[in-house]
């Protein structure tokens, strides 16, 4: 009875010391109605917001963004890509050069709280506002606005009348509140970067002339009345030549769409997920790879529900738009005129991002590698696993990594998005860095716990806005390992990894292999020894700072579990008794991002029997 009494006690403290917190979240439930004038790019609206504070702490002020005033001559995003080392070719000096009819805007007609008009200020893409009343813990509040909007030619991401010719790419494209949480505000100003926002329910109505086909985050309501592929070849009811568009999102924390009045829209069910919809545009020749694209994307649907966790909504656009390729809520915008296995890999890059920007949703200003690099990584096995590409696919993230290192300009991870020195270097460690982060890690834990602790880590904490120790944690739980470690050296600093064969010495017949740790970031160590006689073992020497260590991951091969390895010693020797060592090999699996490999082989000289070191 004793021992059961001890066991019921132990189970509960581990439960509840391995219990995920409920972080509280903001809410912003969205009504929106939106006219759009097609002959001068202008539009105006009326929003209704309802914001829920969840949060402990009481609030004066509110921040929306209005990303389409960084669309105009000597705004933050203008400035910085005139005087930044590498600007992004697609903007340049282009802002600096817009006319009046050229650039973009958001303009406030009118803002009130429960009613009553607040006082608010323009600061660029940020409108600061001064509430009437505290919107205290727990409670909610009603903002309605009036506003207005220009479309500006199409730079970067938004805008008219994009390479292709599609018509409008409408993202960012509405006030929009600024993200609250347990760091406070985040009204970051538009300088190009990432996005970060709550979740919400979206109700929308937008009226455009009745030519045009939208593609929209959400639920079609009036499929009928729009017709244009929706619900099979439903005529269109316009009035004074123009439509509504009525559609309804539920818990997404973005709300985006397109239209062109020549786009195809073709409707395929995913075997294991959404519906899919596909808007690419009529007469430009990529017919015959978009109406492949749907098979493609039919099978990556599938392999990330299983890899991940599965998809919550039940509609995905693929829409050509917008100069490139980017996320948004339920839906993606992606230049459409390329070969198939182009047009594959940025569906595929965009889709990935509905798991970790649109459920997840990291705030990528701060963790830009959380999203950027985790999409990477699961794009890489999506190309070895679905598509065939061979098995070296992280291969060219390992590449880009190094060549950052080599370049001395390297900025550590936890670099806030928009300030890094320069574009490059964000590239580079947003999505290559982060790639290697993930697939080192499962090094380190072993294969099985980390595919364990990526499902884990979606399940736990999706719609929940997880930062870096969030999921470290969820890692440590699935491992048993201890790995503060890892994030402080890895996304902290810019020490780099580099361990070597020192040297071979052979007694008798016994051999000691003496390893060094060069570098300044310590790992764990898996050793692989071949010996004459064919056979081969893996000497693995765990960290001491672990305070465990993996699972074997090859039962295949023997395995030796070595004396832990502590961090401040820089030499450790491993003793093969009796056997004939042929080569000895750190790290053949290739995962750990060790920046000088040519010391990580050693090849034992045939002729060499017995005598002193080498």
């Amino acid at each position: 009875m004793r021992k059961t009494f001890f066991t019921l006690v132990s189970l509960l403290i581990v439960s509840v010391a391995f219990a995920q917190p409920d972080r509280w979240q903001q809410r912003a439930d969205y009504t929106m109605e939106v006219d759009m004038d097609v002959n001068t790019h202008r539009f105006t609206g009326k929003q209704e917001i309802v914001y829920t504070n969840n949060s402990p702490d009481t609030l004066s002020r509110v921040f929306y963004h209005l990303y389409f005033n960084a669309f105009q001559p000597n705004s933050m995003m203008d400035v910085r890509s005139r005087t930044i080392k590498d600007p992004d070719r697609r903007v340049g000096d282009r802002i600096s050069k817009l006319s009046p009819e050229e650039i973009g805007y958001q303009k406030i007609v009118s803002l009130k709280q429960n009613g009553k008009a607040i006082q608010y200020q323009v600061v660029g893409t940020v409108l600061e506002v001064t509430l009437n009343k505290p919107i205290m813990p727990n409670s909610k509040v009603t903002f309605n606005m009036e506003f207005e909007g220009q479309v500006p030619v199409q730079i970067r991401r938004s805008g008219r009348n994009s390479s292709e010719g599609v018509a409008y790419s409408m993202t960012q494209w509405y006030p929009k509140l600024a993200e609250y949480d347990y760091q406070g505000w985040h009204a970051d100003p538009y300088v190009g970067r990432e996005f970060y926002s709550p979740w919400g329910d979206y109700d929308v109505k937008l009226t455009m002339n009745a030519d045009y086909v939208v593609a929209s985050t959400g639920y079609i309501q009036n499929a009928k009345e729009v017709g244009h592929g929706y619900n099979g070849d439903a005529e269109s009811s316009p009035k004074n030549g123009k439509l509504t568009w009525h559609f309804k999102a539920p818990n997404v924390h973005d709300f985006s769409w397109a239209a062109d009045p020549e786009y195809n829209h073709k409707v395929v069910k995913a075997t294991n997920g959404p519906e899919m919809h596909f808007f690419w545009k009529k007469d430009q020749g990529i017919d015959k790879e978009w109406e492949q694209l749907p098979g493609f994307m039919d099978k990556v649907f599938a392999y990330l529900n299983t890899r991940l966790g599965n998809y919550p909504y039940d509609v995905y656009s693929f829409v050509q738009g917008g100069d490139g390729g980017m996320e948004y809520g339920m839906m993606t915008l992606i230049t459409g005129q390329r070969n198939i296995n182009s047009l594959v890999g940025v569906s595929t890059h965009e889709l990935i991002h509905s798991w970790f920007q649109f459920i997840l949703a990291t705030n990528e200003s701060l963790h830009e590698w959380m999203d950027e690099g985790f999409n990477s990584y699961v794009g890489n096995e999506v190309d070895r696993y679905v598509l065939d590409m061979g098995e070296d696919t992280h291969a060219g993230s390992y590449r880009n990594y190094f060549y950052l290192v080599d370049s001395g300009e390297e900025e550590p991870l936890s670099t806030h998005a928009d300030h890094y020195n320069t574009n490059r270097n964000y590239g580079i460690a947003a999505y290559s860095k982060g790639a290697v982060y993930l697939h080192q890690l499962s090094y380190v834990v072993g294969q099985k716990a980390f595919d364990e602790g990526m499902k884990r880590y979606y399940a736990e904490w999706k719609f929940k806005h997880p930062n870096p120790n969030d999921f470290i944690r969820i890692m440590e739980r699935v491992s048993g390992l201890e790995l503060d470690w890892y994030n402080e050296y890895f996304v902290y600093t810019t020490k780099t990894i580099d361990y070597g064969i020192k040297n071979v010495n052979i007694k008798g017949n016994d051999t000691y292999i003496t390893l060094e740790r060069v570098g300044k970031m310590p790992m764990p160590i898996d050793l692989l020894v071949e010996y004459e006689d064919g056979s081969s073992e893996m000497f693995y020497i765990p960290l001491q700072i672990m305070r465990g260590e993996k699972a074997n991951e090859d039962e295949s091969i023997n395995r030796t579990v070595k004396e832990d390895w502590p961090w401040t010693h820089p030499h450790y020797t491993i003793e093969v008794k009796g056997k004939a060592v042929k080569s000895a090999t750190i790290d053949p699996s290739g995962r750990m991002a060790d920046v000088d490999q040519e010391n990580n082989t050693y090849q034992i000289p045939v002729t060499f029997k017995t005598g002193a070191g080498i």
